[in-house]
């Protein structure tokens, strides 16, 4: 898997399967958006590779919001895909919702990490 800033994607996401993965917020006030490139899908995979990144898609936007059951699940049902690829990112998020399921992230969090 590589990783690039979603700024610097020219037309290599219609070659390739783009996933966002998390954004971020540096000192500067600007906001920057890590994103996977994966350049070989399983075979076996490739009939759902749509639903797959609508459901990685999900994921990210219902993460922003909140919704941690929403996570789990769909974190549950994306691990292993990609050819395992992703799955570094899903383990994180995973600790990441389950360590905010008992302790609600503060007042005005969205999901953005912010750099100091």
């Amino acid at each position: 898997m590589n990783i690039i800033f979603k700024k610097n994607l020219t037309a290599i996401d219609q070659k390739y399967t783009v996933l966002d993965l998390d954004t971020f917020s540096l000192p500067d006030g600007s906001e920057h958006t890590a994103c996977c490139i994966l350049e070989n899908i399983p075979i076996n995979e490739l009939s759902i590779t749509e639903n797959l990144k609508e459901l990685h898609a999900s994921l990210i936007l219902n993460y922003g919001q909140r919704n941690w059951n929403f996570c789990t699940q769909a974190i549950e049902q994306l691990m292993g895909k990609w050819g395992g690829e992703v799955d570094s990112f899903y383990t994180e998020l995973s600790t990441r919702v389950a360590q905010y399921t008992k302790e609600e992230p503060p007042q005005g969090w969205n999901g953005i990490i912010l750099k100091v």
